[in-house]
């Protein structure tokens, strides 16, 4: 079953088309890799996904609904959460705190009730928190709640920026190079983690990466981007050994 679909989406900037005629499909429970060179508009498209950019044309159906150009919040509602190729959490709040601003959309209590203090905001504030510890108990990271999110080591602050994405409770992830600064070890257990979490949260995961290892460890499909349009799309020995993709990734015509 088909969660997203994207039809012949472009965007410009300036008169250089970053994505031109992208063409996307994601299954239900899928995991589907989107690599390419640099510039070749990978995050462009991430950004177009999530409400950061406005799409010139084009659809992007996910669930049957059309989500171009809606605003990044009204996405998140609909089930979609990201992280980014740079982390960014609330570097001066706690972790814990981080993962609890993620029930936003969720809050069980009104406006009023936060002014005033009644105790349906207490009960509400409660019930957010033990939330929240049950994702950083997940990731390994309750015994970190108090501590400031930018004191923690880069692999435990991408771990943060997962279980925050997950808190919003999303039917589809997005991790724009979740990789990017770790060493070969830290990937392979971010590996076994993005495949735990497809599995256990029974989520659809788009994922933007350099690593090839990781890519053609996890992924059941591959996109790969060149100048902004799709050159080629299957598993991933069939990327592996495609001419075009290599011509692409080595700036050379292959023989």
């Amino acid at each position: 079953m088909s969660l997203m679909e994207i039809k012949n989406l472009h965007k410009s900037f300036g008169g250089l088309s970053a994505v031109l005629n992208f063409n996307f499909n994601l299954q239900s429970n899928e995991l589907v890799g989107l690599i390419g060179p640099n510039g070749a508009g990978k995050t462009t498209v991430f950004n177009l996904i999530t409400g950061v950019y406005k799409p010139d044309e084009g659809k992007i159906l996910f669930a049957d609904k059309d989500l171009a150009g809606l605003p990044p919040y009204v996405i998140c509602k609909h089930g979609i959460a990201r992280t980014f190729q740079n982390i960014r959490l609330f570097r001066d709040l706690s972790v814990l705190d981080n993962v609890k601003i993620a029930f936003h959309k969720n809050v069980p209590y009104g406006f009023l009730n936060a002014i005033i203090r009644t105790p349906n905001f207490f009960r509400g504030e409660r019930e957010i928190e033990e939330q929240a510890m049950e994702y950083l108990k997940i990731f390994n990271l309750d015994s970190k709640k108090d501590e400031i999110a930018s004191s923690l080591p880069y692999g435990e602050q991408r771990r943060l920026e997962i279980a925050r994405a997950l808190a919003t409770n999303p039917t589809m992830l997005i991790l724009d190079e979740p990789a990017a600064g770790m060493n070969p070890q830290e990937t392979q257990d971010l590996m076994q983690l993005i495949q735990w979490i497809r599995k256990d949260f029974n989520l659809s995961i788009l994922l933007i990466e350099h690593d090839m290892s990781l890519v053609m460890g996890v992924c059941e499909r591959i996109y790969v981007l060149d100048y902004g349009q799709v050159i080629a799309e299957g598993k991933p020995e069939e990327i592996r050994n495609n001419k075009r993709v290599i011509e692409a990734y080595l700036g050379e015509e292959v023989t």
